[in-house]
Formats: structure tokens, C-alpha cells, sequence
């Protein structure tokens, strides 16, 4: 129970004993406020202490604190905090949403009262595309600077450009009239560390010092990555997206979307992505993004009192949320064009331009590329989860410092040997994807053909030299180097993403492949498969393709996406006629991956983390009932509640003093058992401190009742405390034979935090989120003590 001090025992609500009142699927989903009349009997006065037998009232099945009570309760005033949350809980999906609305019907029936409220109901209407278009300015400028600056900031590790010190290699040398097609990045203006420091261009002492500057920038920049982190935001290290799936699903992490957050991860995500750790930025860019909105959303009360608002993307997609977000995109790609981060007037960061189509029979490699990502990603996420786990339990993980300097390290010191290892993660992906043609001077490019004096053909018309091979053993090193050390570096403390660290393995063992079936299909053009296709002399294999399929297997092995995955490695490379390929392959990646296991790396972060997350793709097969799951157990102490009209105070401060629940059933009394509501304890302390502040008269043995008039007292007892304006009056119940399935699939959809037993009426016990989650742990032989929040 010491956890549960900490986080949240959960609240939800819907008509009283049954959701059957809604008239769709739809309401219950986005929180529309169906009225139903609810006729009391002799029974239901018991549940209200205010009706009479045949006597009608309206409840609203998803309304808020004001929507389920009775008019006289609207004319309360509000008591300042009720209806907030405390960090690491979760927030109250259909109670949130009946607060929006009874918002927007305030707004819509003052808007005609003056032009002043006209031009308010405006102001709120406008105010979520105002929030997406800073979002989208902002997102896209600070893309563009971590771009920028993180490419200058790898570069600074090889050299210094003495024309202008802010200018990277490439940029060094584009006005330079000294270039040469064949060594078109050396220019006077760029100068090595080893020609500043000792003045020479080669030899051992050169490569020695190169080789120690190298390493000393790549430490100094993890090393402060790591401090900053530590010191000024812990939040922002990782790459943010188990942590957003899980705040969009509806749990409260204070700071994680901060300012201090945005600043730190923005910093120290160039530091990581230039120290030259196997990592990349896109992922903790979706953090930055978030952070942004997030932000921007307080400027706005609709955003900034309302915690569902903020998170229209998790368990229901509105329409209006799909154009926004297209909006935000837009003017995100509009910003990032204008800085024009790549320096070749594109929005992509891998724009490829192949010659030549694909054939039928490419269809066999590239479905074991599929293969390949699939084994990849299953091998990752059981060796990466094994690692976070021992560095979790262990006192290796007690000193983030050492072991992102150690890891820093080694990277640097194995990887600079390597020229596939030593450049930036994201320039060797672009030249894996590149199709060798005239311009193209890499080692990958260097076919015979090529080299016939001032001629160049395309690849596939010759044989490949040495230099071709020689490249094929570097890389195959490179992937080994990747593979190892990708597992030891996401997950450090510094903002560490995955995406492209996995299409950078993807693309080395993809243009492996594709290197060795054109030389297959130059080699044995008479073959079947190839006779019909490649001609002699013929060009008919693109390597590049290849690599751009294995990125894509590889990528969809370790996240698990489809769809979404083609979609965004189109819109990084730009090639849309390869659709299919990519399609083949990221299928056939997932299953295989789905073989070993079904969850994603951000979803096996989630449950290692504890998070309170139901994912939706997560089937319940069990058959077990409401019953079974619910708390209290045989073994455990009787359920904590509240009667609605004979606790005191002192009475209701010692049931929350002793008991570590975060909100308690009201019912009838101890003999009836009949609910009448719930109640959060951070809405009971609040609203006593506020009472005891403005109301005189109010002791420890002031009666508390959540009725709507008060109890009959002796003349002589002291002012009573009315409770009822915090009081749901519609807690979302089920019967103790609901099966589970069924209250899975409601906890998914509606995103509830807590829902009641009942059994012919009568309270029996409680089922939360957490309880959920512990429950599917226990039926998959998991610790169900691992979940940690609720």
C-alpha cells in the first residue's frame, strides 16, 4: 500500500448500475452529455435522500461535479482546486469532458448578451488553431536549429572552418575554388585539428592527434549532456515517447512537458547527437513538439484548465484534431523550408532519385529484409529490456555519469577507424541510400565502368573494384558495431532516440544486400531470374533500393508501426513508387517480429517503467469476472467508504489519515450498502481547508453530509459541513459477473480511472486501472507488483 500513497485509486462515472441509457458508442467515446430520466422508486430514495417515490430527475451520464447534481448545487460558489490533480495521477476522461461542454453552453448563451462576449465565444473559438500554429512555428524552428547546430557540433570533432567558425565541413567548403570531383570535401578553408595543432595534413602523429581530438570532443559533449540533464531536468533525457503515450492516455506527470524541460532536452539533444552516440533526434524532436503545445496550451484557459483538451489524441481521434495537427504540420514544414536545415531546398532528409524501376523477382531479397528487421527487432527488445532492467536493479544505475562517459568511450575510440562509423549516423544513411551515378565519388560507387577516363555509367554495367569490396567489409563491421551498441546506448540518460539508429542498421544490411545481387545478376545475367531483366551492360539493381527497404524492416522490427512506418519513411526519402517494396518488407518485418513477441520497444519501456498504460492492440483472452479482479480480497481489510449523512469531521479526517486510497464510495450506511457516489480525497481535504477557512463554526464534530439538505440535528450541535457540491453522482458501476473482457474494452475506450462493483445494488468493491494491469501481468506470468502507478 506505500505506492498507492503516491498515486492515484482512480475515479470514472456513468449512469448509476448501467451504460445501456447512451444512445451510441460515440457519446460514451467523446463525452457528449445524454440526458435520461431516472425515475425513483421507494429504493432509489435511499441513494439520494432528497426524492420522492415517482419523482423525475435529470442526469447527465457523463457529466461533471455540476452536471450530476441538482440545480441549487449549481448556484454554489466553486471551490478553488476541487476538480484538480496531483502528479502521477490519472485524470477523469468523462468527468473533463462534461466540464468542456458545460463551458462551451455558458459561452454559446452569453455570445448574444454583448459584443463583448461575442468576441470572446471568437477568442475561444480560434484559440486551438492559434495553439497548433505556434506549436508548428515553434516545432519547426527548433527542428531546424538542433539540425544546424548538431551538424556543426559532429564536424567540430574532425576540424575548424577558419573562413567562418559556424560554418560546418560541408558548408566550409561550397564557395571553395579547390575542389576536386574526387576529394570534393578537402578545401583550404577547412583545417584538421592535426594541421591547426601540429601543422601536418598526414602521417601517424596526424592520425594520432585526429584520433585523440576526435575522442575528446565526443566525451566532453556526452559529458556535459549528461550533467545538464541530471542537474536541470531528469525528465529530459530517453527519447519521450513511452512517457507521451502514456500522459496522452491520461496520467499526470508534472514537468515532464515543462519549460525547463524543452530548454534542457533542446540542448542536450545536439550535445548527444554530436558526441556521436548510436542515437538519433527524431524521437526526442515528438518530446520537444509536445513540449511546445503543451506550453503554448496555458496561454488558453479552454487548454489550460481542462486536462482532456490537451489530450484529444489518445483514445478517440476527433475530426477537428486530424485538421489541426495537418495545420501545426503545415506550418511546421513551412518554417523548417525556410531555415533550410539539409542546404538542398528540400523538406526530406533522405530525398533519393533512382533511374531504374523494380523488378518482380526483387520481391525474394527484399522479403528477407523483412525478415532480417523482424529477427533484429525481437533481438533488440529482449537484449535492450534485459540491460534497462539490470541497470535498474543494480548500483551500475545509481551513477548515469560513468556510464554515459563509458559508453561515449568506447563508441568514439571503436568508431573512428571506421569511416562508416566515424561520420554522422544520418550523412551514412544518406549515402547508403544514394544511387551511384557520374557525381558520386564513394568508396560504394567504384565500378569499373566509372573510372574509363572522363566517362562514368551507371552502377551495374561493370564489375565492382576492390574499393567496392573493401567498403562491403567496412560496413559489415559498422553493422556489427550498430547492433552492439545501440542496445547499450537507448535508454542512457542523456535524449536518446532509436529511429535513426535503426534505419541506419536497416541500411548497411540492406546495401549489403542489394551490392551482392548486382553483382549476382552481372555475373549470371543468363540466369532466370535475371535473363528476362538485365541485359549485358544493362543497369537493373539499385543497392540504394535495398537500403532503403532494409531501414524500413528494421525500423518497423523495433517499433512495430505499418502503415504509419511506410508513410514516414516515404516522407523522408520522397520515394513514392516504392511503396510496395517497403510495404513487403515492413509487413513481413512485423511478423516475424509478432513471432517472438508482440509489443514494441516503447511499449516494453512502458511496462518496464510501470506506467499505467492499457494498450489498445492488447487482446484480453481471459475469462474471468469483475469479481475476481476487483479489491478488497478475501485476504485484504474491508473497502474504505463514506455514509452520506452520520460521519463528523474528525471522523472523515481519521478515515483519510489512516487509509492511503485517493477517493472513497459514498453510500447509504453501513447496514444498506446501496451507493450513492464517490468522492476524491484531494477534493475532501480541499474542500474542508476551504470551509474551515470561510465558514465559521465548523469543528471536529460538525456533522459532514452529502445530501442535499441537511440531516435533522439537535438544537445545540455545532454548523454541519456540506460535502455535496464534490460528490459524483454517477460513478461508473458494473456488476460483480461483468467479464473482464468487457471492462478492458470500457477501461480503453472511455479511459476510465476506476470503476465500482456492485451486486443487486449493493457496493462490493472497486476495480482500478492499476488492478487491471496487475491482473493482465498476473494471467501473462509477469510481476503484477512492477506496475507502479495507477
Amino acid at each position: 500500500m506505500e505506492s498507492e500513497q503516491l498515486f492515484n485509486r482512480g475515479y470514472c462515472r456513468n449512469s448509476y448500475n448501467s451504460i445501456t441509457s447512451a444512445s451510441s458508442d460515440e457519446e460514451l467515446l467523446d463525452g457528449a452529455g445524454v440526458i435520461m430520466d431516472f425515475h425513483t422508486t421507494e429504493d432509489d430514495n435511499l441513494l439520494d435522500g432528497d426524492a420522492s417515490p415517482g419523482k423525475t430527475w435529470p442526469i447527465c451520464l457523463t457529466g461533471g461535479v455540476s452536471s450530476s447534481t441538482h440545480l441549487l448545487d449549481l448556484l454554489e460558489e466553486p471551490i478553488p482546486g476541487v476538480g484538480t490533480y496531483d502528479d502521477f495521477h490519472t485524470i477523469d476522461w468523462v468527468r473533463e469532458k462534461c466540464k468542456d461542454r458545460e463551458r462551451h453552453r455558458k459561452i454559446n448563451s452569453k455570445k448574444k448578451e454583448s459584443a463583448w462576449e461575442f468576441t470572446k465565444s471568437l477568442y475561444d473559438a480560434w484559440s486551438g488553431w492559434l495553439v497548433v500554429t505556434l506549436t508548428g512555428l515553434a516545432s519547426g524552428a527548433l527542428a531546424g536549429v538542433i539540425d544546424i547546430a548538431a551538424d556543426w557540433m559532429n564536424d567540430l570533432k574532425e576540424g575548424v572552418c577558419l573562413s567562418a567558425m559556424w560554418f560546418n565541413h560541408e558548408q566550409c567548403c561550397w564557395g571553395s575554388n579547390e575542389t576536386t570531383f574526387a576529394e570534393r570535401d578537402k578545401c583550404p578553408q577547412w583545417k584538421t585539428w592535426a594541421e591547426l595543432i601540429l601543422g601536418q595534413a598526414e602521417g601517424p602523429g596526424s592520425y594520432i592527434m585526429n584520433y585523440f581530438m576526435y575522442t575528446y570532443w565526443a566525451l566532453s559533449f556526452a559529458f556535459l549532456a549528461v550533467c545538464l540533464v541530471k542537474v536541470f531536468a531528469p525528465y529530459a533525457c530517453g527519447s519521450g515517447i513511452p512517457e507521451i503515450k502514456t500522459i496522452l492516455s491520461g496520467f499526470i506527470i508534472r514537468g515532464y512537458l515543462g519549460k525547463w524541460t524543452l530548454v534542457i532536452k533542446t540542448i542536450t539533444l545536439v550535445l548527444a547527437v554530436a558526441s556521436g552516440l548510436s542515437l538519433g533526434k527524431e524521437g526526442p524532436l515528438v518530446h520537444v513538439a509536445c513540449c511546445c503545445g503543451n506550453i503554448f496550451s496555458y496561454l488558453f484557459p479552454k487548454y489550460s484548465k481542462n486536462e482532456a483538451k490537451k489530450r484529444e489524441v489518445s483514445y478517440y481521434f476527433p475530426l477537428k484534431t486530424l485538421w489541426r495537427s495537418f495545420f501545426a504540420a503545415l506550418v511546421a514544414a513551412f518554417v523548417l523550408r525556410s531555415i533550410n536545415p539539409f542546404g538542398n531546398s528540400r523538406l526530406v532528409l533522405f530525398y533519393v532519385e533512382y533511374h531504374t524501376p523494380w523488378y518482380l523477382f526483387e520481391l525474394v531479397p527484399f522479403i528477407l529484409l523483412g525478415v532480417f528487421g523482424g529477427l533484429w527487432g525481437a533481438f533488440f527488445i529482449r537484449a535492450n529490456i534485459a540491460w534497462c532492467r539490470r541497470r535498474k536493479s543494480t548500483r551500475f544505475g545509481k551513477y548515469p555519469v560513468l556510464e554515459v562517459i563509458t559508453v561515449a568511450a568506447i563508441t568514439a575510440i571503436v568508431a573512428f577507424p571506421n569511416p562508416y562509423t566515424r561520420q554522422n549516423t544520418s550523412e551514412l544513411i544518406k549515402e547508403l541510400f544514394t544511387d551511384c551515378g557520374p557525381l558520386e565519388s564513394s568508396q560504394l560507387c567504384q565500378y569499373r565502368s566509372q573510372m574509363n577516363g572522363s566517362q562514368a555509367y551507371p552502377a551495374g554495367t561493370d564489375t565492382a573494384t576492390p574499393g567496392v569490396y573493401s567498403a562491403m567489409w567496412q560496413l559489415s563491421l559498422a553493422l556489427i558495431f550498430k547492433i552492439i551498441m545501440t542496445i547499450f546506448t537507448f535508454g542512457l540518460k542523456v535524449p536518446s532516440g532509436l529511429f535513426i539508429p535503426s534505419m541506419a542498421i536497416g541500411a548497411i544490411a540492406g546495401r549489403i544486400v542489394g551490392i551482392a545481387v548486382e553483382q549476382l545478376a552481372y555475373y549470371h545475367h543468363d540466369w532466370f531470374l535475371f535473363k528476362e531483366w538485365c541485359e549485358v551492360g544493362a543497369d537493373c539493381i539499385t543497392p540504394g533500393l535495398y537500403a532503403m527497404v532494409g531501414a524500413a524492416a528494421c525500423l518497423g522490427g523495433v517499433t512495430r508501426m505499418t502503415v504509419s512506418l511506410v508513410v514516414i519513411v516515404f516522407e523522408l526519402t520522397g520515394g513514392l513508387e516504392y511503396i510496395v517494396p517497403l510495404m513487403a518488407a515492413v509487413m513481413t518485418s512485423k511478423w516475424v517480429g509478432d513471432a517472438f513477441g508482440r509489443e514494441g520497444i516503447y511499449e516494453a519501456h512502458i511496462r518496464l517503467n510501470g506506467y499505467p498504460f492499457l494498450d489498445a492492440k492488447e487482446e484480453f483472452t481471459h475469462t474471468t469476472l469483475a469479481r475476481e479482479v476487483m479489491r478488497p480480497r478475501r485476504s485484504d481489510p474491508p473497502l474504505a467508504v463514506l455514509t452520506q449523512d452520520d460521519l463528523t469531521l474528525a471522523e472523515l479526517q481519521a478515515v483519510i489519515s489512516q487509509t492511503s486510497y485517493n477517493g472513497f464510495p459514498v453510500i447509504v450506511s453501513k447496514e444498506s450498502q446501496r451507493l450513492v457516489g464517490f468522492a476524491l480525497r484531494r477534493d475532501i481535504t480541499i474542500a474542508i481547508e476551504n470551509a474551515r477557512r470561510k465558514q465559521e463554526g465548523i469543528v471536529l464534530n460538525s456533522r459532514v453530509y452529502f445530501t442535499q439538505h441537511a440531516p435533522t440535528l439537535p438544537a445545540d450541535s455545532p454548523r454541519p459541513l456540506k460535502l455535496r457540491s464534490i460528490l459524483d453522482m454517477s460513478p461508473f458501476t458494473v456488476t460483480d459477473h461483468t467479464p473482464m473482457e468487457i471492462v478492458v474494452d470500457i477501461f480503453r475506450k472511455l479511459g476510465l480511472r476506476q470503476c465500482l462493483v456492485t451486486h443487486n445494488g449493493r457496493l462490493l468493491g472497486i476495480i482500478t486501472k492499476k488492478d487491471i494491469l496487475r491482473h493482465m501481468a498476473q494471467m501473462a506470468n509477469q510481476d503484477p507488483e512492477s506496475i507502479m502507478f495507477n
